[in-house]
C-alpha cells in the first residue's frame, strides 16, 4: 500500500462502493483533501456525493479501494476502530436534523464532547458558544419539538462544530435552511473551519454553497469529473435539471 502525502489529512484511491440494491454507487473515485482545506463535493442528485462521504468518514467500507486519515488506513479497521474515529476525530451533519428528542438544545449540542468525557460544565461552555454564533443560543433549554426545523438543523452544527474536530463532513448542511439563511449558516461554518484548524468535506449541488470552499471536486454517475455546471437554487429547489458536462 502506498502512504497518502503528508500534507493529506484525507486521502482515498480508486474508491469502489455499490448500494444494498446492487446499484454502483462509486465508480473508482480518487482524491486527497489537505489538512484544514474546505473541500466541496458537488454533481446532481445520485451522483455518489453521499456515497463518497460515507467512505471516507469510515462509515462504510468501501468495496474496493483505499482510504486513509494522516496516514492511518481507515479501509483495513474493523467496525469499533472506524466507531472510536468516527467518535474522536469526526463530525457529522446530515440534510436532515437528527436530534436526541429526550434532550433540551445545549444537550444535544454537548453530546459528542460528554461522550469523549468531557466534564458537563466544559460541554455545556462550549455548545453555548455555537448555538450562540449560529442564532439559536435562546432556545438552549427547549426540546427539540419547540424548534423549527431551520432551527434544528442550526443546533446539528453546532453539535458537530462543538468537538472541535479534525474533519467535519457535511452533507447538504444547508438543506433544510430558508434561501435566506443558507449564507449566514455556511459563513459561520466555514469561519469557525478556518479558525480552528477543521478540515471540511461538504457535498452540494448548489453553486453558491459550493463558492464557500477553497476546491471543488465535482461527481456524475460516481465518478469524478472535469465541471458539472450547478444553477443557482431556485424556490423549487432540487427540481431543476442540472446543466452537465464532462
Amino acid at each position: 500500500m502506498e502512504a497518502p502525502p503528508d500534507n493529506d489529512v484525507l486521502w482515498a484511491r480508486a474508491l469502489h462502493f455499490t448500494h444494498r440494491d446492487g446499484s454502483p454507487a462509486l465508480g473508482g473515485v480518487s482524491l486527497g483533501v489537505r489538512e484544514a482545506e474546505i473541500l466541496a463535493v458537488t454533481g446532481p442528485r445520485g451522483s455518489g456525493k453521499t456515497a463518497l462521504l460515507r467512505c471516507l468518514s469510515g462509515l462504510v467500507p468501501p468495496v474496493r479501494g483505499e482510504v486513509w486519515f494522516n496516514s492511518v488506513p481507515v479501509h483495513t479497521m474493523g467496525p469499533l476502530a472506524r466507531e472510536r474515529l468516527r467518535r474522536d476525530r469526526f463530525t457529522w451533519i446530515d440534510p436532515t436534523p437528527t436530534l436526541v428528542p429526550e434532550l433540551n438544545v445545549w444537550e444535544n449540542a454537548a453530546l459528542p464532547l460528554m461522550l469523549r468525557g468531557t466534564s458537563r460544565r466544559r460541554a455545556k461552555t462550549a455548545a453555548l458558544e455555537w448555538l450562540n454564533r449560529l442564532d439559536v443560543g435562546e432556545s438552549a433549554r427547549k426540546r427539540p419539538h419547540q424548534l423549527v426545523q431551520a432551527e434544528r438543523q442550526r443546533v446539528c452544527i453546532a453539535r458537530a462544530l462543538a468537538p472541535s474536530p479534525t474533519v467535519l463532513f457535511a452533507d447538504e448542511p444547508t438543506a433544510p435552511l430558508h434561501r435566506a439563511d443558507r449564507a449566514h449558516v455556511l459563513r459561520t461554518l466555514t469561519t469557525a473551519a478556518r479558525s480552528h484548524g477543521i478540515t471540511v468535506v461538504l457535498t452540494t449541488y448548489d453553486v453558491e454553497n459550493a463558492a464557500f470552499a477553497d476546491r471543488t471536486v465535482a461527481l456524475l454517475d460516481g465518478r469524478r469529473v472535469n465541471t458539472v455546471h450547478l444553477p443557482p437554487v431556485t424556490a423549487t429547489e432540487g427540481r431543476a435539471a442540472c446543466s452537465l458536462s464532462v
